[in-house]
């Protein structure tokens, strides 16, 4: 195969990645996601896609792609959740910090890794870093919806089950066998299992610069190929497991994830990161901290309030833990990924009793 470095792939190529993309050779997919002049031909690319789509279409040809997102919003969906809940979530992912901070949110949830397999896969989750802000800085946050559109796609549907089994039945993950309960924590947990969570946030340069006006500012230029690109985030399954205490807080919470992973329409992660933090409304010291991650995006920034949550690191089985505390001393927890799965420990526990439920894992 030729060598990209002397030639950018054909437009044969670039309609390619529209059309069949997992039909591109990987070294060519890479090119295409680094190359502005490519990025603005894989744009043509999807405007002349959808141009023909529509000249094509009538009302007696179903949308199918708006039928599958239904489909996989409601398969299997047991109890759907309250409107006022779902409500709650998609104004609480629209605020995350992380969503703020990369342009989505890297949400919980995992089966609709097939679907994204026709996208460029700019995000995948391999260690977890705390990034500690202050309370207000997290009240701030603008809401993702000034920067384009956000539709959660499927929701998790978590429910408490009938046992271990049923959870790893409906989950694929295998349910962490706690060695010894620490003391005080007594009797069987709860056992709660929830599906796929999966969102699409496309981003609109019309958006952005009408929300860096009303901050009394201009927004930077658009790199070529992000206006209009969409990301399709991806997580779980996941499976917990809740030993209940008379407090209120839960005596003990050992959980288990498949990671967050993030796909695009072409634009690379760098490219989309740093322009986001760019933008008006994130607060600076935020902005700064989540600059420093690691350009392959391999790492999923956990902002934590630190006046509130004290933060540190911990060996759990040759991984590196995130241990968070509350500073009031009422919960600890220390969460790490391994193989793509995200497992945490929790509890009304301290540090060093967490970490050996952590250890003690099997």
């Amino acid at each position: 195969m030729r060598p990209l470095t002397d030639r950018h792939p054909g437009e044969g190529t670039l309609r390619r990645l529209v059309d069949e993309p997992v039909g591109v050779a990987d070294a060519d997919r890479a090119h295409v996601a680094g190359c502005p002049a490519c990025l603005d031909g894989l744009a043509a690319a999807r405007a002349d896609a959808t141009a023909a789509a529509t000249a094509l279409s009538t009302d007696a040809v179903p949308d199918v792609d708006r039928a599958w997102r239904r489909f996989t919003a409601t398969a299997g969906t047991a109890s759907p959740a309250p409107a006022a809940t779902a409500s709650r979530r998609r104004r609480s992912l629209r605020r995350s910090p992380v969503a703020a901070a990369l342009g989505v949110a890297l949400v919980l949830g995992g089966a609709g890794a097939a679907a994204a397999a026709d996208w460029l896969q700019v995000f995948h989750t391999e260690q977890v870093q705390a990034v500690p802000v202050q309370t207000g800085e997290l009240v701030a946050l603008p809401d993702l919806s000034a920067y384009g559109d956000l539709q959660v796609v499927s929701e998790p549907d978590v429910q408490q089950v009938a046992d271990a089994a049923t959870a790893s039945r409906m989950t694929g993950l295998d349910v962490p066998e706690v060695a010894a309960l620490p003391a005080g924590v007594t009797g069987e947990p709860q056992v709660m299992a929830g599906g796929q969570v999966v969102a699409e946030f496309t981003f609109s340069a019309d958006r952005a610069a009408q929300a860096a006006a009303a901050a009394g500012q201009t927004a930077p230029p658009v790199p070529a190929g992000l206006d209009g690109s969409t990301f399709r985030l991806v997580a779980g399954p996941g499976l917990a497991e809740v030993w209940n205490s008379s407090t209120g807080l839960p005596a003990l919470v050992v959980a288990r994830v498949t990671a967050p992973t993030a796909y695009s329409s072409g634009v690379p992660f760098e490219t989309a990161r740093d322009y986001l933090l760019s933008l008006p409304g994130l607060p600076a010291d935020l902005a700064d901290q989540l600059r420093t991650f690691t350009a392959d995006g391999s790492t999923l920034p956990l902002p934590v309030p630190a006046d509130l949550v004290s933060t540190s690191t911990a060996d759990v089985d040759g991984h590196e833990a995130t241990v968070l505390a509350s500073r009031d001393g009422a919960m600890t927890g220390a969460v790490w990924v391994e193989d793509g799965v995200v497992t945490g420990v929790a509890g009304s526990l301290d540090e060093d009793e967490v970490l050996t439920v952590a250890r003690g894992l099997r």
